[in-house]
């Protein structure tokens, strides 16, 4: 068999507490040192990569296959994810009186959600490292991406999913030949009962952040969003935040640019916005001190199913972004979230999953608060379809 090697620069893993060097050629998990999220680093320069090479490239994720860790391409598993568009939402801008609104509509990439840009990279991954069979906790959207690449690859897939989660998610589990796990609880819950099934290490396990490379697969978000406005970047990005793998990732994407002249000297990273549901935020209750971290959060099962998760992993790293960006964090109700999913449908044309809404909802009231200026260029980040909520909001639409 003829193997093809990629452009990866993919150089080596380092632990994001304290920096020590990974090997990035066999299963990694959490650092060894710490116990804490592994990054990818890029053998990367001013120069080593140009722009100009992407010009005539496809128009997916894997444009920009220099800086994703796949060596060899026979393992990029792809549905054609990424490039999803960003649009410009003038009648609610005239509405509120935003001078620069759009919004990366990330409900148009396979499988319904972003998660489809960190499952396709986490599963070619373990594809190239020689596994066989993938599990993973999940609120419902990372589940279906994963079952759905693992189809693709031919792994085995395990998906383990509170029992809430609405029926178009377990379906389209079951549809892609995934075993499905229902579990009672939320996201904590399902990752409990993934460690009991993997005591002896049989499955890799997707969790998040717990391996290296769906942060890889997400940041693309990041790349995107800078190629599409001209290499220019916004004043802030509201982004809707569960596990934050996105969050991290597009702040990762920003420096991996500017390391490589992609961006000018003077360019000013976006101030980044963390929204959660009120029913479970634990990242704004940190970020406003009213917990020390979120071990030992409690949170309730809300309607936008991917920001039901109480004790993310990748918290520090969140806390460390917000506060280096000048960001914040918000939660929003679920009223509020309604009402944003049925401003989008109604002014925009736009069905967002209640993550979208919930983040239409908070870039209102930051406006109202006057965190955030008519002036300003705001991206929204939706990232999933309103479709596969159906469940969760039918009957409760805010007319």
């Amino acid at each position: 068999m003829n193997i093809t090697l990629t452009s990866s620069l993919l150089n080596d893993l380092h632990c994001s507490q304290c920096g020590l060097s990974h090997n990035a050629f066999i299963r990694q998990t959490l650092s060894s040192c710490c116990q804490a999220p592994l990054l990818s680093q890029y053998d990367i320069g001013l120069g080593s990569v140009s722009k100009a090479d992407l010009i005539t490239r496809p128009k997916s994720l894997w444009r920009y296959e220099e800086l994703l860790p796949v060596v060899h391409s026979e393992n990029q598993i792809t549905l054609g994810e990424g490039f999803t568009p960003l649009l410009t939402l003038s009648r609610l801008a005239d509405a509120y009186g935003f001078n620069h609104l759009t919004l990366k509509d990330e409900g148009l990439n396979p499988t319904g959600s972003f998660k489809a840009r960190g499952l396709c990279m986490a599963i070619s991954k373990a594809k190239e490292n020689g596994e066989h069979a993938c599990i993973i906790p999940t609120a419902g959207n990372a589940g279906v991406a994963m079952a759905a690449y693992c189809a693709r690859a031919g792994l085995e897939a395990v998906v383990v999913m509170p029992r809430h989660t609405p029926d178009a998610f377990k379906e389209e589990c079951i549809g892609y030949n995934a075993n499905l796990i229902l579990v009672d609880g939320l996201i904590n819950d399902c990752a409990a009962k993934v460690h009991e099934l993997n005591q002896h290490g049989a499955y890799f396990d997707v969790s998040t952040l717990k391996e290296p490379y769906r942060l890889e697969g997400k940041k693309t978000m990041g790349y995107e969003i800078a190629e599409q406005l001209n290499w220019q970047l916004p004043d802030v990005i509201m982004y809707p935040t569960g596990g934050g793998t996105g969050l991290i990732g597009i702040w990762k994407a920003f420096h991996e640019m500017k390391t490589l002249g992609w961006l000018a000297k003077d360019q000013r990273f976006p101030r980044m916005v963390a929204v959660q549901a009120e029913n479970c935020a634990p990242v704004v209750d940190t970020y406003l001190g009213k917990q020390i971290n979120s071990k030992q959060y409690v949170g309730k099962p809300t309607l936008a199913n991917g920001l039901a998760v109480p004790r993310p992993i990748g918290e520090p790293l969140m806390m460390s972004i917000l506060r280096e960006s000048g960001g914040t964090a918000i939660a929003v109700s679920e009223d509020d979230m309604l009402q944003g999913v049925s401003e989008l449908c109604r002014y925009e044309g736009i069905f967002a999953a209640p993550e979208g809404g919930a983040i239409w909802a908070a870039t209102k009231k930051l406006l109202h608060q006057g965190w955030l200026q008519p002036d300003e260029h705001i991206v929204l980040l939706n990232t999933g379809s309103g479709q596969k909520y159906l469940d969760n909001i039918k009957g409760k639409w805010q007319l």
